[in-house]
């Protein structure tokens, strides 16, 4: 039980800026083992971001309040995710070879293709949210970080770690995950969605299954793999066809 609670923070501490008791470090060993704890963290981040939209939209309008809980997201991650979806943005949409993709990638610097996408990505998902009740968005919010941290880390699972380099920070995750870890992070990724008052909501499982399809497909060919951003590309674009997925759900079975 020490080990999975030390494994637990470990994850907590990598992938959100919550703090964390001092004994937990970034040990090699514990972060093998992080990935199944995601959907986890994506109950916890997800919480705190519906909790801020909830206190707030009762003293301002909801679209401020919506705002400022994605602002408290991005906070509580230190734009761990959206940072990779911008990188893949400008890896894939600059880069011709494996090689100059990877580059790009790992380039700290954001250029255009970067910033576009990821003001689009955020802009898209705030355009969908504000369409929900208080009370189903407060829900599809929890949902949505937890079952789009799913889709990610499923890759970890099936596909093969892109970089043959040692200095990704994202390296000590790029083991393969064990049957018995990917059921846990599938029963946590899925728990939230119980929730929902409509048995239909399940149903975003459908094109959350494409999406990954499709990446997957689509990294293995340009660079053989995943890389850490890979995986931060995946959770923001599931969020968003969750989300997307929701509101075509309720319109046509509420």
């Amino acid at each position: 039980m020490k080990r999975e609670i030390k494994i637990f923070f470990t994850a907590l501490m990598f992938f959100t800026r919550i703090p964390c008791p001092k004994w937990v470090d970034h040990s090699e060993e514990y972060l093998n083992k992080a990935s199944k704890y995601f959907p986890v963290v994506g109950i916890i981040v997800g919480s705190v971001s519906a909790f801020v939209y909830w206190l707030l939209q009762l003293i301002l309008p909801t679209e401020i309040a919506l705002i400022f809980s994605m602002i408290a997201s991005i906070l509580t991650t230190g734009a761990f995710h959206e940072d990779g979806f911008a990188d893949v943005c400008d890896g894939f949409g600059g880069g011709w070879t494996k090689e100059k993709i990877l580059l790009i990638m790992k380039d700290s610097r954001l250029g255009t293709y970067g910033v576009v996408g990821l003001g689009l990505i955020l802009l898209l998902k705030w355009s969908v949210l504000k369409y929900f009740s208080v009370n189903t968005l407060v829900i599809a919010l929890i949902s949505g970080h937890a079952i789009s941290r799913l889709n990610a880390v499923s890759l970890i699972y099936t596909d093969t770690y892109a970089r043959d380099d040692d200095n990704s920070k994202s390296k000590p995750l790029a083991t393969k995950m064990s049957s018995g870890e990917l059921i846990f992070a599938i029963l946590f990724g899925l728990a939230p969605l119980f929730f929902f008052a409509n048995v239909y909501a399940l149903l975003t499982l459908v094109p959350l299954l494409l999406v990954r399809w499709y990446f997957s497909g689509y990294f293995k060919k340009w660079i053989g793999g995943y890389t850490g951003d890979c995986l931060g590309a995946v959770q923001q674009v599931s969020e968003v066809v969750f989300y997307l997925s929701l509101i075509l759900i309720f319109k046509y079975t509420v």
